[in-house]
């Protein structure tokens, strides 16, 4: 009998331990893991702008996005003055490790239709964890190392389920918008630490600046 008192507690002890080190694994190394590769790839972008400017205006028929590859950096005063994070193309789990996802299905940065954009709300560095406090009139403002794009939110989240995918569509029905226009889309998780549903904020472009000007009005403050 003691020897199988013992067992099954060395066993519960592994078992705690393994649990605790899982937890801090998804709420501590994802996120550092997560930094450190967004901040990898803002400089990595930062770089190739600087040694080869993107056009400020797409040609007509450019080339897709490659994916998994850096689009833009994005940056939401809201939800604080150092938030910025890296926009890649796609939104599988690997991309999803280093930064924001753009569906790749969805338009171009600046371009009429709509550029749908996702992020973890928990884990992999918590970029959308302050979702929920994101209101109408809230500036989005993303560069592709040419041009500043200044979108503003029309409404506060949206919930929704997974399945729902007409949220991305090029003028989301629920979105309030009326006609064909330039559309941002932001989804994430929802509840915080669960995936049943999706919250979503639609925007629209409100503002573009050359980046030689300087900061945008959004971000000079």
């Amino acid at each position: 009998m003691r020897l199988v008192v013992r067992t099954l507690s060395e066993l519960c002890l592994t078992v705690g331990a393994l649990i605790v080190l899982f937890v801090v694994y998804v709420l501590y190394w994802t996120g550092v893991q997560a930094t450190s590769a967004s901040a990898g790839q803002i400089d990595a972008l930062q770089r190739q702008w600087t040694n080869t400017p993107v056009a400020a205006t797409p040609a007509p028929g450019a080339l897709p996005y490659a994916p998994g590859r850096g689009i833009a950096v994005m940056y939401v005063p809201r939800l604080g003055r150092d938030w910025a994070w890296p926009v890649l193309e796609g939104t599988g789990a690997d991309v999803l490790k280093k930064g924001l996802g753009h569906y790749a299905a969805t338009a171009r940065l600046g371009g009429t239709g709509n550029f749908a954009v996702a992020g973890h709300r928990r884990t992999h560095g918590d970029p959308f964890r302050d979702f929920p406090r994101l209101r109408a009139g809230d500036a989005v403002v993303l560069t592709d190392g040419t041009t500043w794009f200044t979108y503003r939110i029309a409404r506060g989240p949206y919930r929704t389920v997974p399945t729902d995918v007409g949220v991305v569509d090029p003028t989301p029905v629920k979105s309030g918008f009326d006609g064909p226009g330039r559309y941002l889309t932001l989804t994430t998780c929802e509840p915080e630490w669960g995936s049943s549903h999706r919250l979503v904020v639609w925007a629209h472009l409100d503002a573009t600046s050359p980046v030689a000007d300087g900061y945008p009005q959004a971000l000079a403050g």
